[in-house]
């Protein structure tokens, strides 16, 4: 029995040993399972409170990221706008073909002809279209004469010396009165210059042009006898003459030929390309080379003839221009006929012409007075 006591007490102990071990492994799993279930909540507030926390951030940002789509938006609208239009343009309808701009339905003779590119021309033929030129001219203008009124080569001399820097037609209105009060260079070199000036005021330059009047009537009465001289050594040395004026006076009150550059010449000629000078003497012996002397004089008139009527300086009537063909500057003007037509100056255009007395075969009208004279 003593024996048996121990050992029972020993299985006892083992028992609670057993018993004890196994309480503390029930409550670490219980403590296992609650501080599971601690973080299982802590996770789930967490997970909870995370949306919240987004949705304010989104709030935040939505305005930005709002405003960077509808730019995207645009940009991308912008990009794809054109080539969209461009693209239905080029559509047609099934069946049907694609039409021409209207532009082109346009009746070709509305549309100005290109200007022909520039060639190279010999002197020769250079040579020849001018003189073709000049016969076509002298057909068009049979009629062609110095455009100032003159009964002498007195009253030619100093009507070719006030015509300058303003027209002949100013100048015809004027010379009647001017003539009548001074017929004769003795006359004239005697006028007072503040009743000679009053005279000649309407063509301008007035004061410098009595003084020259005066000083070329003086020369004729001391150095020429009263006389116009014909030859334009003695022409040119008289005050305010140039061998335009002496030319003009040589041409046409003594039958000498000579080639007057004034500014309708010297365009024409470098417009026709004739010449490239500017210098008035080196385009007078330039042309002189290309026609011969005798055709001089009317050659000078045909050609300010047509400057004056057809080939004006800023607008030229290309379109009505009987030498068009053979011009080189061809399409710098009006090219359309009709407009081109209401572009023509003076008898071809029908209105009155710049002389008040005009040769018997002038086609046009004579032109009216000065008012008031």
């Amino acid at each position: 029995m003593g024996e048996q006591a121990p050992a029972e007490a020993a299985k006892a102990a083992k028992t609670g040993e057993r018993a004890k071990k196994a309480t503390t492994r029930k409550k670490s799993a219980a403590t296992a399972t609650t501080g599971t279930s601690a973080a299982k909540q802590v996770a789930a507030k967490k997970a909870a409170a995370e949306p919240a926390v987004a949705k304010k951030v989104a709030a935040k940002k939505a305005p930005a990221k709002k405003a960077a789509a509808e730019k995207a938006t645009a940009e991308k609208s912008a990009a794809t706008k054109t080539p969209a239009k461009k693209t239905a343009a080029k559509k047609t309808a099934p069946g049907k073909k694609a039409t021409k701009p209207a532009a082109s339905t346009q009746p070709a003779a509305k549309q100005p002809a290109p200007k022909p590119p520039a060639k190279s021309e010999s002197r020769a033929a250079m040579v020849r279209r001018a003189r073709r030129m000049n016969r076509e001219l002298a057909e068009v203008y049979p009629y062609a004469h110095p455009e100032l009124d003159f009964r002498n080569s007195f009253e030619l001399l100093v009507a070719t010396v006030l015509s300058a820097q303003t027209t002949d037609l100013r100048v015809n209105q004027t010379t009647p009165a001017l003539f009548a009060a001074y017929p004769t260079p003795e006359d004239m070199a005697a006028a007072e210059p503040e009743r000679l000036e009053e005279l000649i005021r309407p063509t301008g330059f007035f004061r410098a042009k009595a003084k020259s009047l005066l000083g070329l009537s003086t020369a004729l009465r001391d150095r020429f006898g009263g006389e116009v001289p014909g030859r334009l050594e003695d022409l040119v040395t008289l005050p305010g003459v140039g061998r335009k004026t002496a030319n003009v006076v040589l041409g046409n009150a003594f039958g000498v030929p000579g080639i007057t550059v004034d500014t309708h010449f010297g365009r024409l000629v470098r417009r026709f390309r004739w010449t490239e000078q500017q210098d008035p003497e080196k385009v007078e012996a330039e042309i002189a080379e290309i026609f011969p002397k005798s055709e001089w004089t009317m050659l000078s008139h045909r050609v300010v003839f047509h400057g004056r009527r057809v080939c004006h300086s800023r607008k030229p009537a290309c379109g009505a221009c009987p030498i068009a063909h053979d011009c080189p500057s061809y399409g710098e003007g009006e090219l359309d006929p009709e407009k081109a037509k209401k572009l023509l100056k003076y008898e071809m255009g029908g209105q009155p012409g710049q002389r008040l007395r005009p040769p018997a075969d002038y086609p046009g009208q004579p032109a009216p007075p000065l008012a008031g004279r």
